[in-house]
């Protein structure tokens, strides 16, 4: 008998066999259970939802196939395209609810996966033409040569470069800048470990600061988006970007107590130059446009989405970026997050979510209450799983708690459902936590205890400072 693989030709584990096997069962019994006041539809899009969530836990199949699978099932299962609709309706007298097949497949090129895109395509770019290597260089020469400096200079520049480009690949490039140099410092010298938690550490805060920055702030958007709620570039980053460097300041000063270097002077040195050629300097212009227009689209108008647009068509165009470049991009991120702009618009077409919210009194939580139940939720569980699959999981939920407790009024989810997906992006004590961690870990600088501590460190404070923005200043931004 041939034992179940995985995509890559491993064998399932136990946790991931059972997973499977439970994930499918939930998918196609959920259908004859009879839960009162939840419709048929309602009934399939909760085999759906279980599903999904145990396949994202416990990855019997890659993350991102989940989402592929959750687009499949809702076609198959809830459209108007079902294929076996007509068995489904005679199975439930009241039928179910069908939405068009095309809301379902149409997430994939929802306007939060055209802006990620988008930044995909200027990390690239970045990426070829050494864009990135440069700016570390000229961003971290203002800091000096104290080792402390050093580490809040590889900080900052990785937290800035994190904004805008992918944050494994900037913890990747930040650390072959990092590691020739450091490897000059003694064995037993904190300052090893000081350099190896701030470049993770910066990856992880900085990518908060823009809507392109890392995969729950596009969850979160997209689940505002589903109640036709639109958060400009520019107005994330008015709400993010403050907290982001009282955070960023506080977790380097925290850090360099906990790994006090011992050598007094250090020297980062990084040779490289700009590149000059018509390409790279093509590269440079678009990449400085998108970046004008995205921060200021309060002022003009244009939709970050539309912006991004211009990145993926001109870049290709000019040649700046050919197609190995482009088959490089990191589409299973984008599938991803489809896949749980697709699963929230199930669970509210179907009435799945109202259902849910209703098994359940919180009339005593209060908004602010709900906020901190789900964010602490969310962290706890952002640091065993994927932030994304976190922040998909929670995003419909709470959304539906929260929208009736804000009287209705859409455009006050901003604040509750920002601060959610920011604190989900604070859980980093594990290596699994997130990929600049696991990165991190992989060169030797830091073990596993160093980075439990910088990420107790870091989420207690991103955590404590989230609630506070999001209760005193947020709403004088908004």
């Amino acid at each position: 008998m041939l034992a179940p693989v995985m995509a890559s030709g491993k064998k399932l584990s136990v946790k991931r066999a059972a997973g499977l096997v439970l994930g499918l069962f939930a998918l196609a019994a959920m259908p004859f259970f009879s839960f009162e006041g939840l419709s048929f539809s309602g009934h399939v899009a909760l085999g759906i939802f279980l599903m999904a969530a145990v396949f994202w836990i416990t990855e019997p199949i890659p993350i991102y196939a989940t989402s592929m699978s959750v687009i499949l099932a809702q076609v198959v299962l809830l459209s108007d395209q079902s294929v076996i609709a007509g068995l489904l309706t005679r199975l439930h007298p009241e039928g179910y609810t069908a939405p068009a097949y095309t809301q379902f497949y149409g997430t994939l090129a929802n306007p939060i996966i055209i802006l990620f895109l988008g930044g995909f395509t200027l990390a690239a770019a970045a990426e070829k033409y050494k864009l990135d290597r440069n700016l570390t260089r000229v961003l971290l020469k203002p800091f000096g040569t104290r080792p402390e400096m050093v580490s809040l200079g590889v900080m900052v520049v990785t937290a800035t470069l994190s904004a805008f480009m992918s944050n494994t690949a900037t913890t990747a490039m930040m650390m072959t800048v990092a590691i020739p140099i450091v490897a000059m410092v003694p064995r037993d010298d904190p300052f090893r470990r000081l350099i190896g938690l701030s470049i993770p550490v910066g990856a992880n805060i900085g990518g908060i600061a823009t809507p392109i920055g890392t995969p729950p702030n596009a969850v979160a958007l997209a689940a505002l988006a589903q109640e036709d709620v639109f958060v400009p570039f520019s107005t994330w980053m008015m709400l993010a970007v403050p907290l982001v460097i009282v955070t960023l300041f506080l977790a380097w000063w925290g850090i360099c107590r906990i790994f006090k270097p011992r050598i007094e002077e250090f020297e980062l040195q990084i040779d490289s130059s700009f590149d000059r050629s018509p390409r790279a300097i093509a590269s440079y212009v678009v990449f400085g446009v998108t970046v004008v227009l995205w921060v200021t689209e309060k002022l003009h108008g244009v939709p970050s989405a539309v912006v991004a647009f211009l990145p993926i068509v001109l870049l290709p165009a000019m040649g700046v970026l050919e197609k190995k470049e482009i088959r490089g991009f990191s589409w299973e991120v984008l599938w991803l997050v489809a896949g749980g702009i697709s699963l929230g618009l199930s669970l509210q077409q179907t009435g799945l979510a109202a259902w849910m919210i209703g098994r359940v009194s919180w009339e005593g939580f209060g908004t602010t209450g709900l906020v901190i139940l789900f964010s602490l939720v969310g962290f706890l569980v952002a640091n065993l799983v994927s932030h994304t699959v976190s922040a998909t999981i929670l995003m419909p939920i709470a959304i539906s708690l929260v929208l009736p407790l804000a009287g209705g009024i859409a455009s006050a989810l901003i604040i509750p459902i920002a601060a959610i997906g920011v604190i989900v992006s604070y859980a980093n004590i594990l290596p699994i936590s997130t990929p600049p961690n696991a990165i991190a870990m992989s060169t030797g600088l830091i073990e596993t205890r160093d980075l439990a501590v910088s990420g107790i460190l870091v989420g207690v404070l991103g955590f404590v400072f989230t609630i506070l923005f999001a209760l005193v200043l947020w709403p004088l931004v908004l």
